[in-house]
């Protein structure tokens, strides 16, 4: 690269401006080694002919200016380039303000002493800072560690954890205590971990922003999960099934009775799916009614119940009363234990369509899983409808994907793979990261006259799979990736290393 992105210049013009514009301010060295002189400015923009931005940009800083032409790609990465710096000088800036003024805390301060100095504007400013840098960076959650150090912050994106940013040592305590008065949790208890809830306004609304403490041998470690209420509902077709997944889920979702399961670890979207499935149905001749720990996402249309256990709601108290409210529709947020299983399960039987999650490792486990709830198989194999299970992969970026050949061990794992596979490159437009966003895998078993009679039979839950014959995960990951829609490695790393543990 011949040329700097000029910050000061930016931000004389204006950040906000420069992005819009699709401009930034550079800097160049001339014939002597020197940068270009002070009485003219440099902006890269699409055209070095647009003279309407040239006078703007002239009125702005009351100096000549040259546009010097770009391509696409040049400006994306000259954009990014910029955004890194404004966000390096951001945090540098409240890191310097920080250091001036005294929040450092002391193991043998008093609580008073400690509330007083985590209320420093420095203090507030850089809390302030990282929770809307992460929204804006579509994070879902902010590790708060300690180590031996100093503290590391790192933002989860796309299921992946990133660095993004180190502080000093001395901030720790009071930054902890900071994020802990937000969250109305007791700055005194830090033998024990404490959860809390913030309210975040943003854009006119507010994130639910939920937050977990909990002790280690260097501190208090702090996680926040950022909850986006506003974030609209996916459609069932825009979550990346397969069209015969799609159109069998429908049908399901679309009759009277039973139950539907989906299953999978934490954040491989099974709630996702369930407001997916609960959108497309709801109708004003149905009531539809959810039970959540805690609600993601606001549903026009349905009755959602936010459990409270510590004042005695829980799964299977909000389940039985729920049933007296005449619902046709019910969502269950998760099936912990004996009991919301049981009221569940009967009350597929009796009339009512039922929702459910379970943390299983495929499909054919939920039979198991149930089991173990106490749940007899005569009453599974007549309850369920089916069950979808589910994971999310990295979404290969579509600016820089490449094909490579596969590496041997990639073909180890999955030897059906291609010579040619889509592989990451890295760009400004994907952070270097190679992917953007995500996407599903997803197998489904259907509870037919097969399964039932397996499940009536004891068979195992592989032997289920081989009755079923569905596509598994892994099966419906290498459609995928013959798409070019994700990696060989994110393949083995969400899917394949689970299905050979």
């Amino acid at each position: 690269m011949t040329w700097e992105v000029d910050l000061v210049l930016c931000e004389e013009v204006g950040r906000d401006f420069c992005q819009k514009a699709r401009i930034f301010a550079i800097s160049r060295p001339n014939a002597n080694g020197l940068k270009n002189p002070e009485e003219e400015a440099l902006f890269a923009a699409p055209s070095a002919h647009d003279e309407s931005l040239r006078e703007i940009l002239c009125l702005r800083l009351r100096k000549p200016v040259s546009l010097v032409a770009m391509t696409g790609e040049q400006l994306e990465e000259g954009l990014h380039e910029l955004k890194v710096l404004q966000e390096k000088a951001q945090s540098e800036g409240l890191l310097k303000e920080l250091m001036q003024s005294e929040v450092a805390v002391g193991d043998g301060s008093s609580l008073e002493e400690i509330r007083r100095k985590s209320q420093a504007e420095p203090l507030i400013k850089l809390v302030n800072h990282l929770i809307h840098q992460a929204i804006v960076e579509m994070a879902t959650d902010i590790h708060v560690e300690p180590v031996e150090t100093g503290v590391k912050i790192r933002y989860r994106k796309d299921g992946m954890l990133k660095d993004a940013m180190d502080l000093p040592k001395w901030v720790q305590a009071s930054m902890t205590s900071r994020i802990k008065i937000m969250a109305e949790l007791d700055i005194a208890e830090k033998r024990l971990p404490q959860d809390g809830r913030i309210k975040w306004p943003h854009e006119g609304d507010w994130i639910d922003l939920r937050l977990s403490t909990l002790p280690t041998r260097l501190g208090e470690k702090v996680v926040i999960r950022i909850l986006r209420h506003l974030e609209q509902v996916s459609r069932l077709d825009g979550l990346g099934m397969q069209a015969d997944i799609l159109t069998t889920l429908r049908q399901l979702i679309h009759r009277p009775q039973g139950m539907l399961f989906v299953t999978g670890p934490t954040g491989s979207g099974k709630s996702s799916t369930l407001y997916a499935a609960l959108l497309e149905i709801i109708d004003k001749d149905i009531n539809v009614s959810t039970i959540e720990d805690p609600i993601e996402y606001r549903l026009n249309g349905a009755n959602q119940v936010q459990i409270h256990e510590r004042a005695g709601l829980t799964f299977a108290s909000a389940l039985r009363s729920l049933l007296r409210q005449d619902p046709d529709v019910i969502m269950v947020g998760e099936i912990r234990d004996e009991e919301t299983a049981a009221i569940a399960v009967q009350a597929a039987q009796t009339g009512h369509l039922v929702f459910s999650t379970l943390h299983t490792n495929d499909a054919a486990s939920v039979v198991t899983r149930l089991v173990d709830l106490n749940i007899k198989p005569f009453l599974i194999s007549s309850a369920v409808l089916g069950v979808l299970s589910q994971r999310l992969v990295r979404k290969l970026c579509a600016k820089c994907k490449a094909m490579a050949p596969a590496t041997p061990e990639e073909k180890l794992y999955l030897p059906d793979l291609p010579e040619l596979c889509p592989t990451p490159v890295g760009c400004p437009a994907c952070q270097g990261t190679g992917y953007k966003g995500r996407t599903g895998l997803f197998e489904l078993l259907i509870f037919d006259t097969t399964v039932r009679e397996a499940i009536l039979g004891g068979k195992s839950d592989t032997e289920i799979k081989k009755t079923a014959r569905y596509r598994s995960l892994v099966q419906d990951g290498m459609d995928k990736l013959n798409l070019q829609l994700t990696s060989a490695a994110e393949l083995i790393r969400v899917a394949v290393m689970e299905a050979q543990i």
